[in-house]
């Protein structure tokens, strides 16, 4: 709440960054620096079958980090930032934890072992919807629907020497013209490049509306494919924005936008910060739920 793999993006300049996750409000959570003891362990919900037993070890990939806790393996992925604690996040990827680049190794695994009880529930409750949530039955094929700006678009498919894609907006019909013998991917190809140049022109519309309105700037934006994140912002003013938000209604997309602009004036997740996404973009609370519970079941598989 993975997506659609891209081209290797283009390296740029590592900046102070802060995100909207897919899995935002509600499943994560942070732990500040602490010296105290860990205190007995109760007994701990069940976990879900993708945390191996011992007796079967998985080698990690880079980033990652394994602990032992009582008779289960818990690997995460650990990163880290100039946050000031220690940040849990789950997703349908597992356990995410950001801690101070002056924290330990030690003691993150300590706060680990801390929050287990949170961890493994939450992990459990990610399993479980998971298993529920409805795989996208996405059909390439002249009839086909798929999701576009809150609405359900045709799409429409004419064999003929001359290639391209009309978006009928009268008929909600998206004609894609393409040769007798094209493959599948080929179709999928031009469809993904017509969301892409969409979801470039509606946000370069939406952006300077809302920085007008928070009177602030940016530098740069981009669109991105990340698996995890609708959107990002460094301290420079670069913003990122999923092509992926174009499948939602305007009010999801401003929402994010709203998010990402405010991070020009809060560079964090405060009380502060929340207040100046409210002050352009009243009804946050709404589009933040429907990205965190719903989103995800909606979106085709490319």
């Amino acid at each position: 709440m993975k997506l659609l793999q891209k081209n290797p993006p283009t390296q740029l300049p590592l900046q102070p960054a802060l995100q909207l996750d897919l899995f935002d409000a509600g499943t994560a959570a942070s732990v500040p620096r602490t010296d105290q003891p860990t205190p007995a362990a109760d007994r701990l919900p069940a976990l879900p079958p993708a945390i191996p037993p011992l007796d079967k070890p998985v080698p990690l990939p880079p980033g990652m980090r394994r602990l032992i806790i009582g008779e289960h393996v818990l690997d995460y992925t650990l990163l880290r930032s100039k946050r000031r604690s220690i940040g849990f996040l789950i997703s349908d990827d597992g356990l995410r934890v950001t801690a101070p680049k002056w924290v330990t190794l030690a003691e993150i695994d300590n706060a680990v072992r801390e929050k287990k009880r949170w961890i493994f529930t939450k992990l459990g409750e990610y399993r479980d919807r998971s298993a529920r949530r409805p795989q996208s039955q996405m059909q390439w094929s002249d009839g086909a629907t798929l999701p576009y700006m809150g609405s359900q678009i045709t799409l429409r498919i004419r064999a003929t020497q001359m290639v391209g894609v009309h978006f009928d907006a009268a008929l909600d019909e998206l004609t894609v013209c393409l040769p007798a013998d094209a493959s599948e991917q080929y179709l999928k190809d031009r469809v993904l490049g017509w969301l892409h140049m969409e979801a470039r022109r509606v946000f370069s519309e939406r952006l300077p509306l809302y920085a007008a309105k928070l009177g602030v700037s940016y530098r740069s934006f981009a669109l991105s494919s990340a698996a995890t994140q609708w959107g990002s912002c460094t301290s420079d003013g670069r913003i990122r924005l999923n092509w992926r938000l174009i499948h939602f209604s305007l009010p999801l997309i401003d929402y994010v936008i709203a998010h990402e602009l405010s991070h020009r004036r809060e560079m964090n997740h405060s009380p502060r910060f929340w207040a100046t996404v409210q002050s352009i973009f009243p009804e946050f609370e709404t589009a933040r739920r429907t990205l965190r519970d719903s989103a995800q079941e909606t979106l085709p598989v490319f």
